[in-house]
């Protein structure tokens, strides 16, 4: 039994190698158990034999080899429960294990394993079991269920578990099969990349070759050594990356990138140093490989992040876009959204590859999303503001602004909009400090927006005194109008100037026009030339500006007209009796006969007809 499934193994080996050497990209065959264990059998010939090339003659071709070769099998394992970043390392080692047990223990012939029938013989194809162990040994086959791999029969995830307990209950035991490399899985833990010939080991001292945590002492000291290059590398390039100021030019955002950038290139050289050519190997292996996952992602986060802000701002700075305008904010925004974005996707992208369930914390996620949203509250109302701002744009940075209650509550404010953030929006105020405003705040005031206006108004209201003449006052009206209608910075449509009324110390006259000018400082200067305008004009006509003040006549008079009081109460004593008398209201019949009686405009104006 035992010579006739070694000379089956042996056939099988030998048109496995060559099948493989005929076709380099064939997959490995897991079809059934008896497919994974033929595919196992041959794999461990092939990699067999370029460990013993490389152990002859070490150079960059044989160690490519052993790598080639190797990258086949990771397909024989169920390694869903290891971290993307160590399946490769576990694969290799598992598969080194199991080689070395598989040729210690005596495995059924292979007719005897599930598969399917052998060419030529009858019969209906047997039915698979889900899974199959091999005879007293707790070594699985199990068939993936689910996933990219589902149909396959690969070893169980308990088994890749338990490879090195399995290992260890049977290295001292003899071979009941040759291995291309006898104690092949030891040969690769002691040996070392071709650029570190085993001559060098042989001369370090023997305190040097102790093991500690499953790895020499020397390898220790090697990547320690490493770390520190790396660490020291990357501040340099980071000091140098920071003597300048951030700006939108290609050579400065290389320099802002040169951090992340040198990070990438040195993890590519840690990683071919440390495990191509010191090969840490066994639990020590997980370190170089757990820091080359986390700091390749998060310089690529680091990249990604900088990017998206040179980029918001590359396209600011062209000529069309106005760096105050609201567009440019909202580009900012875009870029930070997107930088923020790319920080979730790299961060679950690296908490997958360091074996986080990263499914387990986006349904964590969904569970605790209540709890989040009510902790971050203001935060989400904040960034919620932001989108009615630009939605809106009620104002854009540099825009300058009221905002606020109504004026009479005393809380409006002036001010320059500096910055439209995420979460707040700063303006400076006339005072020149900086006022901060939570944008779910903002967002609800009352805001004026000042540098929009096309024009500005000039409306005022001057007394003049009572002994004020009605011709002295057509003449203050007319010249003021003359002199809005010649102003070279007065709007003339509409420009007035009229009679308002009777003040308690003042014969009243408004003023309203509009200044063409939108600059606060430019329509000071107007209105101030308006002002002196306006007192020359009271001036020449001969009277003046009325105070609020009260004016005593002690003066012997006539008294009241009697003659002319006697007729006015006549007047209305024959009003009654004609039944006329206009109160509350004037008959329809009076109302018509009296209707458009008046001159208006008065007799004299050059508008009278």
């Amino acid at each position: 039994m035992n010579v006739r499934l070694v000379v089956s193994l042996a056939l099988l080996l030998i048109s496995s190698i060559a099948a493989s050497a005929e076709h380099p990209l064939e997959p490995v065959d897991t079809s059934s158990p008896r497919a994974t264990i033929e595919s196992f059998s041959a794999l461990t010939q092939e990699i067999g034999q370029r460990y013993r090339a490389y152990r002859d003659a070490p150079s960059p071709a044989t160690q490519r080899a052993i790598r080639q070769a190797s990258d086949k099998t990771p397909n024989l394992f169920d390694l869903r429960e290891v971290p993307p970043a160590t399946r490769r390392k576990v694969a290799s080692d598992t598969f080194l294990m199991l080689a070395e047990v598989l040729a210690r223990v005596k495995l059924p012939p292979l007719a005897e394993i599930p598969g399917p029938p052998a060419n030529g013989a009858g019969g209906e194809p047997a039915k698979l079991p889900k899974r199959w162990r091999i005879p007293h040994t707790d070594i699985t086959i199990g068939r993936i269920e689910e996933g990219t791999d589902a149909g396959e029969y690969l070893f169980t995830a308990e088994t890749v578990r338990r490879a090195p307990e399995f290992y260890d209950s049977v290295r001292n035991l003899p071979y009941v099969r040759p291995l291309p490399l006898p104690h092949i899985y030891r040969f690769n833990r002691e040996a070392t990349g071709w650029m570190i010939p085993m001559t060098w080991i042989e001369l370090l001292p023997a305190w040097a070759g102790k093991s500690v945590l499953g790895q020499r002492l020397w390898k220790w000291f090697a990547l320690l050594a490493l770390l520190a290059l790396a660490a020291w590398a990357v501040l340099a390039t980071f000091r140098w990356g920071r003597r300048r100021h951030w700006g939108v030019a290609l050579p400065s955002y290389l320099r802002t990138i040169s951090t992340p950038l040198t990070i990438l290139a040195l993890m590519y050289l840690f990683s071919y140093l440390t495990l191509a050519q010191i090969n840490v190997t066994g639990p020590a292996a997980k370190i170089p490989h757990y820091l080359i996952a986390i700091a390749n992602e998060l310089a690529g986060l680091w990249i990604v992040w900088v990017t998206a802000r040179w980029a918001a701002e590359a396209i600011i700075a062209s000529p069309r876009i106005d760096p105050r305008s609201l567009n440019a904010s909202l580009i900012r925004l875009t870029g930070r959204v997107i930088g923020l974005l790319a920080v979730v996707v790299v961060l679950l992208r690296l908490a997958h590859g360091v074996g986080v369930p990263v499914y387990g914390l986006v349904a964590g996620a969904g569970v605790g999303g209540v709890a989040v949203a009510l902790a971050a509250r203001s935060t989400l109302e904040n960034f919620l503001g932001t989108l009615n701002l630009f939605a809106d744009r009620p104002v854009a940075v540099g825009d300058f602004c009221r905002y606020g209650a109504d004026a009479s509550g005393g809380l409006l404010r002036f001010g320059t909009v500096e910055e439209i953030g995420l979460r707040s929006t700063r303006i400076r105020g006339i005072d020149r400090t900086i006022t901060t405003i939570p944008n779910a705040e903002f967002c609800n005031l009352h805001i004026v927006n000042l540098t929009l206006r096309d024009s500005m108004l000039f409306k005022t209201t001057i007394g003049l005194r009572y002994e004020t003449t009605p011709d002295q006052m057509r003449f203050v009206l007319a010249r003021i109008r003359e002199m809005l209608l010649a102003h070279p910075k007065i709007s003339k449509d509409p420009a007035r100037a009229r009679a308002v009324g009777f003040g308690q110390s003042s014969l009243d006259l408004e003023i309203f026009a509009y200044v063409k000018t939108s600059d606060w400082n430019e329509y000071l200067a107007v209105q101030e030339d308006l002002v002196l305008r306006i007192m020359d004009i009271v001036r020449e006509a001969g009277t003046s500006f009325a105070f609020p003040s009260r004016t005593y006549y002690h003066a012997r008079d006539p008294g009241l007209d009697t003659e002319k009081q006697k007729a006015a109460e006549q007047k209305v004593r024959e009003w009654a009796a004609a039944n006329a008398l206009p109160f509350p209201e004037f008959s329809e019949s009076r109302k018509k006969e009296v209707l458009d009686t008046l001159d208006y405009p008065p007799a004299g104006s050059p508008e009278q007809k």
